[in-house]
């Protein structure tokens, strides 16, 4: 089994910055037997919405709003390419349990 732990550069930085990330991040998954169970955990800073059309084996459609991020493509496709799966909202959770962080109003929820 590998376990690969990342944190993921947030969405306001540039685009070739996310690329170069994500190709270092292949490198690692790469690099690891294909014997081995992996195991990718971490930060992602995506949102990965509920609509999951096209994407039914990489993720559920459980998850909190239907926006998705720029990280969330990414993560999508990095996903998809590896046959990974974002377990994160593929089970029904209360939506209090779908996120981390509130805005000051209450307007946003990551």
């Amino acid at each position: 089994m590998s376990i690969i732990v990342c944190y993921t550069p947030t969405n306001d930085i540039p685009e070739e910055r996310k690329d170069e990330y994500y190709d270092d991040l292949q490198s690692v998954v790469d690099e690891n037997p294909e014997s081995d169970m992996k195991i990718v955990i971490g930060d992602f800073n995506a949102k990965v919405g509920k609509i999951n059309q096209g994407m039914e084996i990489v993720m559920g459609d459980e998850g909190l709003c239907e926006v998705v991020s720029e990280n969330g493509d990414h993560l999508m496709s990095f996903c998809s390419a590896n046959k990974f799966v974002i377990r994160g909202n593929l089970f029904q959770h209360k939506d209090i349990h779908k996120y981390a962080w509130t805005s000051p109003y209450g307007n946003y929820k990551n």
